[in-house]
């Protein structure tokens, strides 16, 4: 008799499990369920950049013109880091494009920040100026060493996307239109990103 009671206990917990499991999953279909990833928010980078020009021993460059597709979503300068300068867009495809500015030794530094990308041998001739290509697993770039700084251009857009930012770079301390408010920026980019890159003078956000 004891057995029987037993075996119906544990019978009773199984149905009961099921009827809660059913009620459960009737909940879950009928509550609305939004999949769609929360938008990746711009960053308004100026604070940053006149911080970086101002300390760089070399031009930091920031892309002027671009159209408002294009979205900064991270931004560092790093001084004890061979003075690192990193700008993170998102192209208009969505794809990500990094600028990259350092003293370290050029070899080393575009096969970090492109992720191990190699030298293919090859060039892109961008606004007059000759530049590197780069292919990788993961990020292709463009890069060019002038005097003590190389500049890379990379990521995960094309060749074609690269050398609009690359083309749009300059020096000047008023970078102009899209310089973080011209995007639509709301303010972060990287990640990128993603991911802190900085030391106290710049936002990241995950690539």
């Amino acid at each position: 008799m004891a057995g029987m009671r037993g075996r119906q206990t544990v019978r009773d917990m199984f149905l009961s499990m099921a009827v809660i499991g059913v009620v459960v999953a009737a909940i879950y279909m009928f509550i609305p369920h939004d999949d769609t990833p929360a938008p990746v928010k711009a960053v308004d980078y100026r604070v940053e950049l006149v911080t970086a020009r101002r300390a760089a021993p070399y031009p930091v460059l920031a892309p002027a013109g671009l159209a408002q597709t294009w979205k900064p979503t991270s931004v560092t300068y790093e001084r004890q880091n061979a003075d690192a300068w990193h700008l993170g867009y998102l192209d208009p495809d969505g794809e990500y494009v990094a600028v990259e500015q350092s003293t370290a030794p050029a070899k080393k530094f575009v096969a970090e920040v492109s992720h191990q990308a190699e030298d293919t041998g090859e060039t892109q001739q961008v606004a007059g100026e000759t530049w590197q290509r780069w292919k990788g697993p993961k990020y292709d770039a463009l890069a060019r060493t002038d005097g003590d700084a190389t500049t890379v251009v990379t990521g995960t857009a094309s060749f074609e996307r690269l050398g609009e930012m690359a083309e749009a770079l300059e020096a000047d301390k008023d970078s102009g239109q899209n310089s973080g408010t011209g995007a639509g920026a709301s303010a972060d980019a990287d990640s990128d990103a993603s991911a802190g890159k900085g030391t106290g003078t710049g936002t990241e956000q995950s690539r």
